[in-house]
């Protein structure tokens, strides 16, 4: 289909047809913009904080490996 035209599938189940804000639907507003549910600062400051975790672990990973590396030099 497309151009705003949908079908009915066994996943969408049957189409729900109303008058808004009769019998359950929701209301529509005329002027308002729909907000984001996402906070754009705070999943970048999430992104941050799991970028320098993984660094830290990296260089401790690496730091213990090196120490491995000296002991088994020690060893022989």
């Amino acid at each position: 289909m497309g151009k705003s035209i949908y079908m009915e599938t066994d996943a969408s189940g049957s189409p729900i047809t109303g008058k808004p804000g009769e019998n359950g639907l929701g209301t529509i507003l005329q002027g308002f913009l729909e907000m984001s549910n996402v906070n754009v600062m705070q999943e970048i400051i999430n992104l941050i904080v799991g970028q320098r975790a993984y660094e830290v672990n990296s260089k401790a990973i690496q730091a213990a490996d090196e120490m491995l590396q000296m002991a088994n030099n020690v060893r022989r």
